[in-house]
C-alpha cells in the first residue's frame, strides 16, 4: 500500500498543476460600476411635509475621500446630506452629523427610520410589512436642522481604494475616530458650515464613535460642538465589573418581563414606568451589596434576594439560585419564555423567536435583527437608486467586514467628559429604550452618573426613556415623541446670538 500511495499523490499533484496552468486567465478589467467613485456626488431636489409644513430640500448622495499623510486618497466615505432650501442664512442653521454603529453598519437605520425626510414602510410597532419601500417622514428633524448621514469605511457604499490599504487604518476605536474627524473637517469646509451650530448623533456603537469625536474634533480639528446625542449608548469605556456589572441588567429584565406579562398581577397592573423606579432602587441599594458578599452571604438573605429578583424578573427563584443570583442577558433571552416555546430578542426584547430546541442557554438567532434587515435592506436600496438617483453595482453593506476591530484604550466616556469640560456650549442627551437588551437603559443611566464624578456638568446632561427597544424610534408613538425631544434639545443647546461660551 505504501509503495503506490506516494507516487499517486505526486501524479495527482502534477495533473492539478498542469490543469491550473492551462486555466484561462481573466484579463477583463474590473467593472467601473463595482468601484466606488471616491470623490463624487449626485444632487436631487425634494419636498417633505413635517408637522403640516412643506419643507423643500436638496439631497446630495456621494463620497468624499479619506486621505493619507501625503494627500493621496485611501478610501471613499459615502454620505447623504439633506439641506433645507428655503434658508438664506446658514450661520444659525444647525447641522446634525449622524452615525450608526456595529461598528460595521452604515447610517441607514436612523436615516430612514428616525430623523431623515423619508421613512421605511413598517407597522406601528416596527415590524416589517410588504410591499417594502419608503414614504414621507412627518417627524423628520429637517425642519430645524440640516443632516448628514455618514457611512464609515466598509459600511454602506464606503470602501478603501485598494485591497492593499490595511484595515488597521480604519478598524479600531481610536483609528475610527481619527479618520472620521478629518473627514468631518473636509465635509464642513466643502459645504461652508463652519459657522453653523453643530451636533453629533450616534446610535449603539455610534455612541462610542461620537463620544470620542467630540474631543477629537476639538483637539485635532479645532471644531467645537453644541450637542452630542447618544441613542442606545454602549458602555463608552466606563468601567463596570463584578457585582455592579451583574446587577445592572435587572431593571431591563423587569421591563421586558412586564412587556410579556410575566410579572405578578400587582406589578402588571402598573405602567412600566411606575414599576422600574422600585426595581432600580432594589438594584442599587440591595442587589449590588448582596452580590458583593459572594458565597459568604447567609442563606436567609440569599433566599430573600432571590425572591425579590424573581418578582422583578419573571424568572423562577430556583433558576436564580442555580445561577448564584447572577443571570446573564443571554440566559434571560432563552429562559423568560422557555415554557411558552419562545425566545426573546437581544436588541429589542419585544420580538419573539423560535429555537430548534427549548433546552440550552443561548438563542439560535436574534429575532429582532432579522426582522429589521428584512424591512431596511430593500428600502435603502430602493431609495438610494430610485429617489436619490445614486447608481452603482456595489453592494450596500448592511453589515460590512470591519474585523478585527481594535477595542483597546477605549476612553470615549472620558473623552466626552473632557470635551464638555473644555466647551461650556456642549450639551448631552441620552435616549434609551426600556426593552433594549444589548445597550440597556439602566446601564445608560449608570454611564450618565459616572460620566462626570464631580457633578459639575450635571445641568448639561439629560437622559430619556422610551417604551421600545434599541431602535427606539421604530414604534410610531415613540418616533413622534423622540424627534420632538430632539428638536427641543437642538433649540435649547443652540446659544442666543452673542451668548458667550464661559463659566
Amino acid at each position: 500500500m505504501k509503495k503506490y500511495f506516494i507516487p499517486l499523490i505526486i501524479a495527482l499533484g502534477i495533473t492539478y498543476y498542469a490543469n491550473a496552468q492551462q486555466a484561462p486567465k481573466n484579463d477583463q478589467p474590473v467593472s467601473k460600476s463595482r468601484i466606488l467613485k471616491v470623490d463624487s456626488a449626485t444632487v436631487t431636489k425634494h419636498t417633505v411635509t413635517i408637522k403640516g409644513q412643506v419643507v423643500p430640500y436638496t439631497a446630495t448622495a456621494g463620497s468624499i475621500p479619506v486621505w493619507d499623510e501625503d494627500g493621496r486618497p485611501i478610501a471613499g466615505v459615502f454620505y447623504t446630506y439633506y439641506e433645507r432650501d428655503d434658508v438664506t442664512d446658514r450661520t444659525n442653521r444647525p447641522l446634525v452629523i449622524s452615525f450608526n454603529g456595529g461598528p460595521g453598519t452604515p447610517s441607514v437605520w436612523m436615516e430612514i427610520g428616525y430623523t431623515g425626510p423619508r421613512l421605511l414602510n413598517i407597522d406601528e410597532e416596527g415590524y416589517p410589512v410588504q410591499p417594502y419601500g419608503i414614504r414621507e417622514n412627518p417627524n423628520s428633524i429637517l425642519d430645524v436642522a440640516d443632516i448628514v448621514y455618514v457611512d464609515p469605511v466598509n459600511t454602506g457604499y464606503s470602501r478603501a481604494v485598494s485591497k492593499d490599504i490595511p484595515g488597521s487604518k480604519f478598524y479600531g476605536v481610536n483609528e475610527d475616530i481619527k479618520y472620521l474627524a478629518e473627514w468631518i473637517n473636509t465635509f464642513v469646509t466643502r459645504k461652508g458650515r463652519w459657522a453653523s451650530p453643530k451636533f453629533l448623533i450616534g446610535e449603539s456603537y455610534g455612541t462610542t464613535r461620537v463620544s470620542g469625536l467630540a474631543l477629537e474634533l476639538q483637539n485635532s480639528q479645532w471644531m467645537y460642538l453644541n450637542g452630542v446625542i447618544l441613542v442606545s449608548p454602549t458602555d463608552l469605556g466606563i468601567n463596570r465589573s463584578g457585582p455592579v456589572q451583574s446587577a445592572l441588567s435587572l431593571p431591563y429584565f423587569a421591563a421586558t418581563a412586564w412587556y410579556h406579562g410575566m410579572l405578578s398581577a400587582d406589578l402588571q397592573a402598573k405602567d412600566v414606568t411606575a414599576v422600574l423606579p422600585e426595581v432600580e432602587d432594589f438594584t442599587i441599594n440591595e442587589l449590588i451589596p448582596a452580590l458583593s458578599k459572594g458565597g459568604f452571604i447567609d442563606d436567609a438573605s440569599r433566599k430573600a434576594i432571590a425572591a425579590k429578583m424573581s418578582r422583578y424578573s419573571g424568572l423562577s427563584e430556583k433558576f436564580l439560585l442555580q445561577n448564584n443570583l447572577d443571570v446573564s442577558a443571554s440566559q434571560f433571552w432563552k429562559e423568560l419564555l422557555r415554557d411558552k416555546g419562545f425566545t426573546i430578542g437581544r436588541l429589542d426584547s419585544r420580538y419573539k423567536g423560535i429555537d430548534k430546541q427549548d433546552a440550552g442557554d443561548g438563542v439560535d438567532y436574534n429575532a429582532e435583527l432579522t426582522a429589521w434587515l428584512q424591512a431596511f435592506t430593500p428600502a435603502i436600496n430602493i431609495y438610494l437608486r430610485g429617489e436619490l438617483n445614486y447608481k452603482t453595482d456595489l453592494k450596500y453593506n448592511m453589515f460590512g467586514p470591519v474585523w478585527p476591530w481594535d477595542n483597546n484604550n477605549n476612553r470615549t466616556g472620558e473623552n466626552l467628559r473632557q470635551a464638555m469640560a473644555q466647551n461650556p456650549y456642549l450639551h448631552l442627551l441620552i435616549q434609551s429604550g426600556y426593552f433594549d437588551g444589548a445597550c440597556d437603559y439602566f446601564n445608560a443611566k449608570y454611564s450618565l452618573w459616572q460620566l462626570d464624578p464631580s457633578g459639575k456638568l450635571k445641568s448639561r446632561l439629560k437622559w430619556e426613556g422610551y417604551k421600545s427597544g434599541h431602535m427606539l424610534y421604530l414604534r410610531k408613538g415613540d418616533l413622534a415623541t423622540a424627534t420632538e425631544n430632539l428638536r427641543t434639545f437642538i433649540r435649547e443647546s443652540t446659544p442666543k446670538p452673542g451668548q458667550a461660551a464661559k463659566y
